[in-house]
């Protein structure tokens, strides 16, 4: 009996954990969607580039690829593609968050989920995902981006992070065994 009672505790504090990962997938999607929703009036209204500062400005960019605009010519099939992979995605990070007991890591998938949605929102109602931010250095421009890519490339750093510092040092003796 004090067994099943310790597993129904466990059950309950991993829902918890599973509760916080959403709730940061469900905060980072609103955050991209709104931010993109402003930004694609605001830069109607402004026009693009608007110069922000001498390293940044506000863009408005259509990305029908992946990350750098790679593979942006594969067309309806690609964009089909890109939505079930990211999709595929989402279902294994939602699996890998149910079962693990860190919430920093559960938050981090959460990051990562939520920034997967919002791109995958983009693509099913505008055809390709939406990027409004330019980082540059005189001429060179880093690849416009949005919030999105952010949450994801954050979590998946955090989760990198943790596994770095919480791994476990292998002995000889322990792969003998």
């Amino acid at each position: 009996m004090e067994k099943k009672l310790i597993i129904s505790l466990n059950k309950k504090k991993k829902d918890k954990r599973m509760i916080l990962g959403l709730f940061a997938a469900l905060t980072a999607f609103i955050a991209d969607q709104l931010s993109k929703f402003y930004i694609f009036k605001f830069v109607i209204e402004n026009g693009s580039p608007y110069k922000v500062c001498d390293y940044f400005n506000i863009v408005s960019a259509f990305n029908k690829g992946v990350s750098f605009s790679m593979f942006d010519n594969g067309g309806n099939a690609g964009r089909i593609f890109l939505i079930v992979f990211a999709l595929g995605v989402v279902v294994f990070l939602l699996h890998w968050m149910k079962t693990e007991i860190s919430r920093f890591v559960q938050v981090s998938l959460g990051l990562i989920i939520g920034g997967a949605l919002g791109n995958v929102a983009d693509r099913l109602r505008m055809g390709a995902v939406y990027d409004f931010l330019d980082f540059h250095y005189g001429a060179y421009h880093w690849p416009a981006f949005n919030l999105a890519d952010t949450f994801i490339c954050v979590g998946a750093c955090l989760v990198i992070l943790h596994a770095l510092l919480n791994r476990k040092k292998i002995s000889l003796k322990d792969i003998n065994k």
